[in-house]
């Protein structure tokens, strides 16, 4: 479904600098795929680049392969086509902050449905009620996020970010502000949900044991602190 290859950026200038690397990653559609790292090696960084937010220095391939989208964008992000990567990002992918970012001035529900307002396709209100049960935020929904606690807005992000059944679901630690029980829950939903929708997730996270007991493919950042780089590897059986 999504093949990448040779990604990397570099910020910072001479002794400051660090470079994030990705030299390949495929995905299939429902597949979930596991990004770890210890904090600074990149990980928020790679998924920005792979999310259309961040341009990066060198990509040879970013190939879409789906009946809704098939091409390869490499040559839209090297030419910084931002107008063309804004419609692609806006309609094929979603996006599960680690804070959050519901916008405060719009009511639980209304969060929920801007994604399919955006790209004006018409929501399965039904199943997103479903899902709003399922993480026990249901009675939330005429609420504004700066009455919910940390873990209700995480929750009602993770709703948000599947709204329009993207082809792709970017989620940065989606389950750090949950307690152990809707952890696992909004955990084994992404992952069921991702099979039932085809729905291809890179996840963010640092509970190794959340991925071990899964076991979801995993790419692991590489640090290299004399060269100043992390370079994301998929991890063997004989890594684990």
């Amino acid at each position: 479904m999504l093949a990448i290859k040779d990604l990397s950026i570099t910020r910072g200038v001479g002794e400051q600098s660090f470079t994030v690397s990705l030299p390949h990653l495929s995905l299939t559609e429902g597949e979930v795929i596991a990004l770890c790292g210890s904090s600074g090696c990149g990980k928020s960084t790679l998924l920005e680049m792979i999310g259309l937010i961040l341009k990066p220095d060198t990509l040879s391939q970013y190939n879409f392969d789906c009946v809704t989208l098939n091409m390869d964008l490499a040559p839209l992000i090297q030419g910084n086509d931002q107008k063309t990567l804004a419609e692609i990002r806006s309609k094929n992918l979603g996006f599960m902050l680690q804070n959050g970012g519901l916008l405060p001035f719009l009511s639980v529900w209304q969060n929920i449905l801007l994604p399919c307002q955006t790209n004006e396709i018409l929501a399965d209100e039904v199943w997103l009620h479903h899902l709003c049960e399922k993480l026990n935020i249901g009675h939330l929904l005429a609420k504004y996020p700066k009455q919910l606690s940390i873990g209700e807005r995480q929750r009602v992000a993770f709703v948000r970010s599947i709204s329009h059944k993207p082809l792709l679901l970017l989620a940065d630690e989606p389950t750090s502000a949950l307690d152990p029980h809707h952890s696992e829950v909004l955990f084994h939903l992404m992952l069921s949900l991702a099979k039932q929708q085809k729905i291809a997730v890179l996840l963010v996270t640092h509970d190794w044991d959340l991925v071990q007991r899964n076991k979801l493919r995993t790419f692991s950042a590489k640090l290299d602190t004399a060269l100043r780089q992390s370079c994301f590897i998929e991890q063997t059986n004989n890594d684990r």
